[in-house]
């Protein structure tokens, strides 16, 4: 085993490769080459590329329990949904390509997974069974992993192709008519005001099942 190598300084790693190169250039050999080790060093910790997401991502998830661990234990199912998708949100935007390392991974940690309980716990309390708690954890961590990984493909640098998402060239690309998907492509407001409206839609979804 390589002296000074955990899994602590591989997903550091990991992540800083990820913010440099973006999720398709995340590879075991690309990390250990910046760790400055041979590839088979990294398998004693790793077993593959899936193994090292399952890590990074339990990383990001321990810090999103922490964050939720501060805000106050009343807060109703609603406000506390609310928090955890923010929060959420929050963590993947510190990362190029975050919600990406996401989607289809398995937590490392017990702790991580045992921490929905009081998620749970709430959501039962306030009236859903464990069936629809279970959904509505699941519908909030969907929907925040579908909006960050496209907000994040939106506000890539695009040198190669900077009109992209330019809505002048898709009007005109458009061309005559489609007034309506016109004026609602202008209405689009990427960011924070997007997230919250789409959020409670998301939410009043979920109280609906409570009447």
């Amino acid at each position: 085993m390589a002296k000074g190598i955990t899994r602590e300084r591989i997903v550091a790693a990991a992540l800083d490769l990820l913010n440099d190169k973006g999720m398709d250039a995340l590879t075991v050999r690309a990390l250990a080459s910046r760790l400055g080790v041979g590839a088979p060093a990294l398998y004693w910790h790793v077993r593959n590329k899936q193994e090292l997401l399952d890590e990074m991502s339990t990383f990001v998830m321990r810090r999103v329990i922490q964050a939720l661990s501060e805000i106050d234990p009343g807060a109703g199912w609603r406000d506390a949904m609310a928090a955890y998708a923010r929060v959420l949100r929050s963590e993947y935007l510190k990362h190029r390509d975050g919600a990406r390392i996401f989607s289809g991974t398995r937590f490392s940690d017990p702790s991580v997974v045992t921490a929905k309980d009081p998620w749970l716990e709430s959501l039962t309390g306030a009236g859903f069974s464990l069936a629809e708690a279970d959904d509505a954890i699941d519908l909030i961590t969907a929907f925040v992993v579908g909006f960050v990984i496209e907000e994040q493909e939106r506000n890539r640098p695009r040198d190669d192709d900077p009109e992209r998402y330019s809505l002048e060239g898709r009007d005109e690309w458009l061309g005559e008519g489609a007034d309506l998907v016109k004026a609602a492509g202008h209405l689009r407001d990427d960011g924070d005001q997007r997230f919250e409206r789409q959020l409670g839609v998301v939410l009043d979804g979920l109280a609906a099942r409570l009447r």
